[in-house]
């Protein structure tokens, strides 16, 4: 499942949120997202401030673009990002759609 094919779709509290076996399977289409509860976090390493930042602002960039926006806090030269549907009191289809997008930022290092 490609999900960075996909775009996140407005939603007011309509759209469901996901559960068993279809969670399962989006959680194992992001790499390295943790789930936490309602929510999927994920901690992204960069060389340095200015590389985290430039990052976080490639993220603002495409949260604007999806009309669905992380929530975050930068320690330095890392990023700890957060993503759940606040309309679906959960974790929705958008929040991996983001999820995979936000991975194929460049300006991480590995692992």
């Amino acid at each position: 499942m490609d999900l960075t094919r996909k775009k996140c779709v407005p939603c007011e509290g309509g759209v469901p949120r996901v559960e068993g076996a279809a969670l399962d399977a989006l959680l194992g289409s992001v790499s390295g997202w943790q789930l936490a509860g309602d929510r999927i976090r994920k901690h992204l390493r960069f060389a340095d401030f200015r590389a985290a930042m430039a990052f976080v602002s490639a993220m603002a960039d495409l949260a604007e673009s999806e009309g669905h926006h992380p929530d975050f806090s930068v320690h330095y030269s890392t990023v700890d990002v957060e993503i759940w549907t606040h309309a679906a009191g959960g974790l929705t289809e958008n929040d991996f759609i983001l999820a995979a997008k936000i991975d194929q930022l460049p300006g991480a290092l590995p692992g």
